[in-house]
């Protein structure tokens, strides 16, 4: 049998942060059973993702970041098994960039590995994790732009099934495309990565998967407060800064509150994401792509009495806003007292200090009665 190159593309919010730490956790562990997993670290996936979309933003990314697509290619070819390549930026690329993938490995066999969700509440999550990362625009207005575009990783092209299936069923063989829907709400991490060894053809016998992880997902005015502060955060415009102070520190449930309150988007967005879901179905009926579990866990989940975000008051805001505020100011004295000393002034250049402005200045407006 020839040795195969697994390459897990997504979709996003379809438990691949999960997915992702177990291999990384696993890393050795998986090598004495035959599969390698390429690279130094999960950021060599994500700058080969960005490699192989021909993304003009690699350039601009921290750190080594000439030609790690081929870095992760040389790595596999010269290991004597099969390999494991994993980022949900994969999804989005274009047929001419899925060919130089498999051209990559003329000597292996390419799997692509796609793990599949429930349209409607992939697309509410998609806007949600989109405004953790900074994104503005209403749950309506989302994706930005109706047109694909490879190096959009937050477009339709990232995380509509069909649309991912069909690119890369243009270039790989339908039966050599596995994939795994997952539930959506109450999904068990661990179950999915079952179905992901089960691909893998590897025992996970050794392998105890973590618990299932903390659930960071905002509540409906959460989301709604952060998409209106992001804009007034003009000096974190990177992806780091995004990440790590955005999505990474001010979007925790920590800092917003434990909020829990589904939501839902507007009725001709409703209608959108219900179409695309019931196209994707259609296709794994139809095209003989394989599928690892059961397709009816891809049914749009019920969203009928759930609140949209323009539904969300002032009061409402305001009180999060507050309580934010509170967390924010205790952040900012534990910064000044490192060693548990009197305290002192915190200096107003502290980044968590221009955080805790921008969180005043919404509380502020929203007093007023004034909405962004």
């Amino acid at each position: 049998m020839a040795e195969r190159v697994f390459l897990h593309i997504g979709l996003p919010k379809t438990g691949t942060t999960y997915l992702q730490s177990v291999v990384w956790q696993n890393k050795q562990v998986l090598a004495d059973k035959g599969l390698l997993v390429p690279g130094r670290n999960h950021r060599r996936h994500l700058l080969a993702s960005l490699d192989v979309r021909e993304d003009p933003t690699l350039a601009q990314r921290p750190g080594d970041v000439r030609a790690p697509w081929q870095q992760l290619v040389d790595e596999a070819n010269a290991w004597k098994g099969d390999v494991l390549i994993t980022h949900e930026f994969f999804g989005a690329a274009a047929p001419h960039q899925i060919q130089r993938v498999v051209e990559s490995f003329p000597s292996r066999e390419l799997h692509v590995i796609v793990t599949g969700r429930a349209m409607v509440d992939l697309g509410i999550s998609r806007w949600q994790e989109w405004v953790k990362n900074g994104g503005a625009a209403d749950i309506d207005s989302y994706p930005r732009r109706d047109g694909y575009d490879p190096t959009d990783a937050w477009g339709w092209g990232s995380f509509d099934l069909a649309e991912v299936l069909s690119r890369w069923g243009s270039v790989v063989d339908h039966d050599r495309i596995h994939v795994l829907p997952m539930a959506s709400g109450g999904a068990d991490p661990a179950e999915l990565w079952g179905r992901l060894l089960s691909v893998l053809g590897i025992d996970g016998e050794s392998i105890t998967p973590p618990a299932r992880p903390a659930n960071t997902t905002l509540g409906l005015v959460e989301t709604e407060l952060l998409r209106r502060v992001t804009p007034h955060m003009k000096k974190f415009k990177s992806a780091p800064d995004r990440g790590n102070w955005i999505r990474g520190y001010l979007a925790e449930p920590r800092v917003l509150g434990p909020g829990r309150e589904r939501f839902r988007p507007g009725d001709d967005k409703l209608r959108e994401l219900q179409a695309r879901g019931e196209r994707a179905r259609r296709l794994l009926v139809d095209e003989g792509f394989d599928v690892v579990g059961d397709p009816d866990l891809l049914e749009p989940g019920d969203v009928s009495g759930l609140r949209h975000p323009s539904e969300v008051t002032d009061a409402e805001l305001l009180d999060v806003a507050t309580r934010a505020i509170a967390v924010l100011m205790g952040d900012v004295r534990s910064l000044s007292r490192p060693h548990g000393g009197s305290g002192q002034k915190p200096k107003s250049t502290g980044v968590r200090v221009r955080v805790l402005r921008v969180a005043r200045k919404l509380a502020s407006r929203l007093n007023r009665g004034h909405s962004s």
